[in-house]
């Protein structure tokens, strides 16, 4: 079931959000050649907790038998990996890399959630375009999340947009409704058809994150139960924020 917000809740939702905010803004300012992901999750873990949050990632379980709850504040997806790359002591970012820094604040009962991919000093161009064309798939899917449409509409918005750029969009994995749990309904793929799905209405929030690899769609699970990664090696980026739909134009709730 969609649920639909009320005042206090949405206020509740862009609390946790503006927190979410201020971790990327310092992941912004601290990503450079030399640091390791496991110092960037120990800094995003210090902000969120001196904001009065709680890193909602860490200890999330996994679904399958004999894989660990997910261990970190953010999840840090290099290059290849796509999304819940595990942060490590032994991960230190180079000159040329792209790093996606996806993470969830928890305040009050209640969830925000973004993503971004940010570049690791002077990168290719293609990996700039990469980049710019996840960051773009989002607001051209945003563009639809307004009451009168379906949630097929953003789906059908991101997918058409990410084909045409010459790029593919991850089918296993999907953004979402968000509140009082992480992942609410409703599910809302990366691609599909317009018209189709849920009647979007005035009060949903909703964390929309184009996920894109610059090669086939193909990808394929780490050991570690968690770590997704393109299959053909190529280079993947994400581009994520919970947003609240209005009856005009839906607010982005996880930009300062």
């Amino acid at each position: 079931m969609i649920e639909i917000k009320s005042k206090r809740e949405i206020e509740l939702i862009k609390e946790a959000c503006r927190i979410v905010a201020l971790v990327h803004k310092k992941m912004e300012e601290i990503i450079k050649p030399g640091i390791s992901t496991y110092e960037l999750d120990q800094i995003a873990e210090s902000i969120i907790r001196e904001n009065g949050g709680i890193p909602a990632q860490k200890g999330y379980p996994s679904y399958q038998k004999g894989v660990m709850d997910f261990p970190s504040t953010i999840c840090a997806s290099v290059n290849d990996e796509v999304i819940h790359g595990i942060p490590s002591k032994r991960v230190h970012l180079k000159t040329g890399d792209i790093v996606s820094i996806d993470l969830v604040a928890l305040k009050n009962g209640y969830h925000g959630d973004a993503a971004r991919t940010y570049i690791v000093g002077e990168a290719s161009s293609e990996a700039k375009r990469l980049v710019e064309v996840t960051r773009q798939a989002f607001f051209e899917g945003i563009k639809f999340a307004k009451p009168g449409y379906r949630i097929g509409d953003i789906s059908h918005a991101i997918g058409e947009y990410v084909s045409k750029n010459g790029y593919s969009v991850v089918k296993e994995f999907q953004g979402h409704g968000i509140g009082l749990k992480m992942h609410e309904d409703p599910g809302i793929p990366n691609y599909g058809k317009e018209g189709r799905g849920p009647r979007i209405e005035k009060g949903m929030t909703l964390a929309i994150e184009p996920m894109v690899i610059a090669g086939k769609s193909d990808i394929c699970e780490l050991e570690d139960g968690w770590t997704i990664v393109t299959e053909d090696g190529s280079l993947s980026a994400h581009y994520e924020n919970t947003i609240l739909v209005t009856e005009n134009e839906p607010k982005v709730l996880t930009i300062l």
